[in-house]
C-alpha cells in the first residue's frame, strides 16, 4: 500500500470541501472537480485533481463486461481481466507488478456483467508509470499460446475455489441463471462456464481483444495530486497513437419480462444450513424508480435495526444471515434477498416475514426515522468513499463509461436525499409481485459415506438419505 505523507499545510481541495459536505442537512452538489477530454483515437479522460496527499490513482475502464459475450464463448472478459498481467511489448511477463510495487504503489483489475476495470494507485511522481503500462497493455498485450494456456488454467481454478469448493457460492451463479432465464446477457456467470473455456481457441481469443481493448472503447480516469494540463499531456504522450478500432456496438438481445414466479432448488455438499435466494426484476440503476428501491432495501436489511434483522435474527431467531441489496446493473437490474436460517428452522418461515414486511411497507410505507436513517446512511457511504482518489477515480470512470458523464457523481446523492416515504411505498407495491419474483432454496446435502472396504461376501449396507441439516 502506498504510504500517504501528510503535508503540513492548510487541508484543501476536496477533503475539505467533503468534511463540510458531511454536516450539510440538505442535498447539495459533491465538491468533486471533473474535468472531461476526447482524444482524437476516442480514448475518454476524466481528470480530479486533488493536492491533499501526495498519490494519485489511475483506473481504466473496459466497455466490456460478462453481457457481451457470445453463447458458448462465457468467461472471456474475465480471461482478459487475467491475461492483461501477462506482459505487452515492452514490459515482461509479471514486470506490471514488479514496476508499481517497486514504486510503493498498489494494484488491481476487476470483471463484472458490465464492464472490466484495471486500476492502480501511485506516488504522484509516479504517475508517468502507471499511464505507460496501461498504454503498452492496451496497445501491445502479448496474447501467445503459453500466456492463453497459463491464464485459462488459472481461471478454472479460480472457479473450482471461488465457487465449487466454497458452501453457497455456486447457488449465487444459479439464481441468475434462474432469474434472467432466456436472457444470455446476465444469464450467464461472469466467471465463465467450464466447458467453454476448455473450447476456447486462441484465434477466438485474439479476436475477443481486438474488438473489445481498443481506445474508443474505453475510459482513463486520473484522481489525486497532479497537474491536469500535464496529466493529460502524458495521457496524449502514450495513448494517443494507438489506433481506434471502430467496432460495431453491442446489441442488446432484448428483455422480456417475467409472468409468473420462478422456483428451483440447488444441493450444496458444502453448506452448513439451508438458505435461499429471493430477486424481483427492478429498472436499471440511474433510473427514477431505483432510487427508492435502494432506500428500501437499506430499510430492510441494513444494520441491527433493520426491519428484517430485527424480526428474523434478533426476536424470533428464525435467520442467522439476512440482506436485501439491488445490484447496480446497466441493464436490467434486481433486487436480491439472501437469508441463511438458523438451525432448526425452514425457509417458509423466514419467506412469511419477508413477504409480510413487503407488503406492509406497500400499504403503510416507512416511517420518518427509517427513512432519515436511510438517507444518513447513503450520505455517510457515498461522501466518505469517495475520500480516497482510487475510489473517485473508479466512480468517476463509472459515470463516463456507463452515462456518458463523470460529471454525474456530483449530484448522484441528491437523488437519493430526494426519495420520499411515499415514493418507497409506491415502488413497494409495483415490484413485490409474485409473478415478478424468483425463489431459490440451497439445500445442505451430506455425501453418503463409502462403504468400507471388505470380502465380497460382506454384505452392503443399507441405502441411506443424506442428511439435512
Amino acid at each position: 500500500m502506498v504510504n500517504r505523507r501528510i503535508r503540513t499545510r492548510v487541508v484543501t481541495g476536496l477533503a475539505a470541501g467533503v468534511i463540510a459536505f458531511t454536516g450539510a442537512a440538505t442535498a447539495q452538489e459533491l465538491p468533486v472537480p471533473v474535468q472531461v477530454e476526447r482524444l482524437e483515437n476516442g480514448l475518454r479522460v476524466v481528470m480530479s485533481p486533488d493536492h491533499t496527499s501526495p498519490t494519485v490513482a489511475v483506473a481504466v475502464y473496459y466497455d466490456v463486461g460478462a453481457r457481451v459475450e457470445e453463447r458458448g464463448r462465457s468467461g472471456f472478459a474475465h480471461l482478459f481481466e487475467h491475461m492483461m498481467f501477462e506482459g505487452s511489448a515492452n514490459v515482461g511477463k509479471g514486470e506490471h507488478f514488479r514496476l508499481i510495487s517497486t514504486q510503493g504503489g498498489s494494484l488491481n483489475g476487476t470483471t463484472s456483467e458490465d464492464r472490466t476495470n484495471y486500476f492502480e494507485t501511485l506516488p504522484s511522481n509516479a504517475l508517468e508509470v502507471g499511464i505507460f503500462l496501461e498504454a503498452d497493455r492496451m496497445r501491445s498485450l502479448a496474447i501467445t499460446r503459453e500466456n492463453f494456456e497459463n491464464q485459462r488454467q488459472t481461471v478454472m481454478e479460480e472457479r473450482r475455489q471461488s465457487y465449487e469448493n466454497r458452501p453457497y457460492a455456486l447457488s449465487f451463479i444459479e439464481r441468475d441463471a434462474l432469474t434472467f432465464q432466456g436472457y444470455w446477457p446476465y444469464e450467464h456467470s461472469v466467471i465463465g462456464d467450464m466447458a467453454d473455456l476448455q473450447r476456447a481457441s486462441l484465434d477466438d481469443v485474439r479476436a475477443f481483444h481486438d474488438r473489445y481493448y481498443a481506445p474508443d472503447n474505453a475510459v482513463i480516469s486520473l484522481a489525486g495530486d497532479f497537474e491536469p494540463a500535464q496529466a493529460l499531456a502524458l495521457v496524449r504522450q502514450h495513448f494517443g497513437a494507438i489506433p481506434a478500432r471502430h467496432a460495431s456496438p453491442w446489441v442488446d438481445p432484448g428483455f422480456t419480462p417475467q409472468t409468473a414466479e420462478r422456483t428451483g432448488s440447488v444441493d450444496d455438499r458444502l453448506a452448513p444450513l439451508p438458505a435461499f435466494h429471493i430477486a424481483y426484476h427492478i429498472p436499471p440503476r440511474r433510473t427514477p424508480d431505483h432510487y427508492p428501491l435502494d432506500i428500501l432495501a437499506t430499510v430492510l436489511a441494513s444494520g441491527e435495526s433493520s426491519r428484517l434483522y430485527q424480526e428474523l435474527v434478533k426476536t424470533r431467531e428464525i435467520a442467522s444471515e439476512i440482506s436485501v441489496d439491488t445490484e447496480d446493473r446497466r441493464g436490467p437490474d434486481v433486487l436480491t434477498v439472501w437469508c441463511v436460517l438458523a438451525s432448526g428452522h425452514q425457509p417458509a418461515e423466514a419467506r412469511e416475514v419477508i413477504y409480510r414486511q413487503l407488503e406492509s411497507i406497500a400499504r403503510q410505507g416507512i416511517t420518518a426515522q427509517e427513512l432519515d436513517k436511510a438517507r444518513n446512511l447513503f450520505r455517510r457511504a457515498f461522501v466518505f468513499g469517495l475520500q480516497s482518489n482510487l475510489a473517485r477515480a473508479r466512480r468517476l470512470a463509472e459515470y463516463e463509461l456507463y452515462d456518458g458523464n463523470a460529471a454525474l457523481l456530483r449530484t448522484e446523492l441528491d437523488r437519493y436525499l430526494a426519495v420520499s416515504a411515499a415514493d418507497v411505498q409506491r415502488v413497494a407495491g409495483q415490484y413485490f409481485r409474485p409473478e415478478n419474483r424468483t425463489v431459490l432454496d440451497v439445500i445442505p446435502r451430506r455425501a453418503a459415506p463409502a462403504a468400507p472396504p471388505g470380502p465380497a461376501a460382506t454384505p452392503a449396507a443399507p441405502a441411506t438419505t443424506p442428511a439435512r441439516r
